[in-house]
């Protein structure tokens, strides 16, 4: 039996989340891509169903995503990433290299995906998603201050790490695809789309499902 098959779940992998976070996004299509067994558990935010004790039990930051894989509870998008690889991947160097600087420049592009993209594309999103009447007008800018910084990147490679996809690839994808639904036009940024174009061709790629608010409600 080889690992492909061997390495799996007793049974399937709770994904607890919102099929509109990123951030849930991010796990749902490495859990695919592995080929992995799971159970999606909506948590409706608007709700706040992220507030009520059992979830609260489960995260105490009342942050989605979560999962949960037999005996273990684990939260965190991109903690959650580095499990599953370790834990379930046939070949883990394949989206987690094993030198030093390969490990770190994927380590740097989880931190841009904890900072400037949460408070970029992924705000301004967010902001047209519920409705917030806080002026979008620095979050779209400080999106744009980022998306420069990738175009600039990606022309020198063509996965954010590197040559091949890794999980920084994995990390960022999702608030960058959906950024016009902050109203933040991707336009401009040829060698972005091109990077977006490649992940969505990666085998066992699913998408993020898409709102109509922003730029995306006249596309």
């Amino acid at each position: 039996m080889n690992a492909a098959v061997a390495n799996r779940p007793a049974q399937p992998i709770k994904l607890y989340g919102t099929m509109l976070s990123g951030h849930v996004h991010r796990v749902r299509l490495f859990l695919t891509m592995l080929g992995l067994p799971f159970e999606n558990v909506e948590i409706d935010m608007r709700k706040r169903d992220n507030r009520a004790p059992e979830f609260l039990a489960r995260n105490p930051f009342g942050q989605v995503p979560v999962i949960e894989d037999g005996d273990l509870t684990l939260a965190d998008s991109n903690a959650i990433l580095v499990y599953l690889n370790e834990r379930y991947a046939p070949d883990p160097a394949r989206w987690m290299p094993r030198d030093a600087v390969g490990a770190a420049r994927v380590q740097r592009w989880f931190s841009v995906a904890a900072g400037p993209l949460a408070y970029g594309p992924a705000a301004a999103r967010i902001m047209a998603l519920f409705g917030h009447t806080t002026d979008p007008t620095e979050t779209v800018k400080r999106s744009h201050a980022l998306l420069s910084v990738m175009e600039m990147h990606l022309q020198q490679q063509p996965f954010l790490a590197g040559p091949a996809a890794t999980l920084a690839d994995i990390a960022n994808y999702a608030y960058v695809a959906h950024a016009p639904e902050g109203s933040v036009a991707l336009d401009t940024y040829p060698n972005v789309r091109g990077w977006l174009e490649r992940v969505e061709a990666l085998p066992g790629f699913v998408p993020m499902v898409r709102t109509p608010i922003g730029l995306a409600a006249v596309a």
